[in-house]
């Protein structure tokens, strides 16, 4: 299999992963809303997650092998993701997980336009016809799957101020998203995907239980009056959710680009959809599920888009993805 097959099939297959489990994670946050609030939530979500990877940055460092200058590199991409982490975490407790799913995909739009003026790769795949055809199926899909039900979500919701703050929340998260994928493939492009997270979860997870500390009314104690299948669950999406969920999209930007692998996402609010149906028997109507058929379809287009390959002869790596690794390390 030659090499740009095999990165493509690789990535196809990290990408997947990803929306899988990233599709859980509204509907564990739906779970625990009645139980712990948005900081308690996230504190313990990405403390656990931390916990997990802490052992890849202590033996690196122990050992030297940790890559020079990565804590510097990851500071931008911390940052982003912390705050794109309280609104996406927060949103869920002021609008339903369908409409907070459908302004998520705000990120679509960042993300390509993000892409477009800052990596000359990814500009031969965003002007491509089977991009943006993929692009155009996945926003009406995606918009279908979510707004054509048989209740409206303003119509559902009780507090209309609530409604519009959770509207506003997850948009800006849209955003501070596609710029936390954009600032990975700027920032960590020459560092491996496991070692990348595993620094960015310390950051982020510092912020994240120092939030909670502050903010929660328990400073997260509550937590620990959940039963115990419930902990387990909470234990459960910080593993799938944010441990390997992260690491997976880190895995599908560097084979596929942050345009394709934030478009292949886009599924998000349709799968979360079907989901709900089996968990929680949030009934599809049939126009919802023609629009995640087309959304599907846009999906296949995009995954049909290659990367241009590097010319043989040219020694230095033509996007910050394959940047020099080695000139990094110790």
């Amino acid at each position: 299999m030659p090499p740009a097959t095999g990165r493509t099939g690789t990535g196809t297959l990290t990408v997947i992963l990803t929306l899988v489990f990233w599709t859980s994670v509204p509907l564990f946050l739906r779970y625990f809303a009645e139980q712990i609030d948005a900081w308690t939530a996230n504190g313990w979500r990405y403390g656990i997650s931390a916990l997990l990877w802490l052992p890849v940055v202590v033996f690196g460092q122990m050992r030297g092998s940790l890559p020079h200058g990565i804590w510097r590199a990851s500071l931008v991409p911390s940052l982003v993701n912390a705050l794109g982490q309280v609104t996406f975490c927060y949103a869920h407790y002021r609008i339903d997980p369908g409409l907070m799913s459908f302004g998520l995909r705000s990120q679509m739009l960042f993300a390509a336009v993000g892409a477009y003026v800052m990596f000359a790769a990814e500009r031969p795949i965003i002007r491509s016809p089977i991009y943006l055809a993929g692009l155009a199926a996945l926003l009406v899909g995606t918009s279908g799957a979510v707004l054509l039900g048989e209740g409206s979500a303003v119509a559902l919701s009780a507090d209309r101020a609530a409604y519009v703050q959770g509207v506003v929340l997850s948009l800006l998260s849209g955003a501070l998203f596609a710029a936390y994928a954009l600032a990975v493939q700027r920032y960590m492009g020459g560092y491996g995907s496991v070692v990348s997270f595993a620094v960015i979860s310390q950051y982020t997870a510092a912020a994240m239980v120092a939030l909670m500390l502050v903010f929660s009314g328990r400073g997260g104690l509550e937590a620990l009056d959940m039963s115990r299948g419930d902990f387990m669950l909470l234990l459960l999406s910080a593993v799938i959710g944010i441990a390997l969920g992260h690491v997976l999209y880190y895995m599908s930007i560097a084979r596929l680009g942050v345009a394709v692998s934030s478009g292949v996402l886009q599924l998000h609010p349709f799968t979360v959809g079907v989901a709900s149906y089996f968990i929680f028997r949030e009934v599809l109507t049939a126009a919802q599920w023609v629009s995640g058929a087309v959304a599907v379809a846009g999906a296949i287009l995009m995954l049909n888009v290659r990367r241009p390959a590097p010319p043989v002869t040219t020694p230095e790596p033509i996007s910050p993805l394959a940047g020099a690794t080695a000139t990094r390390r110790r």
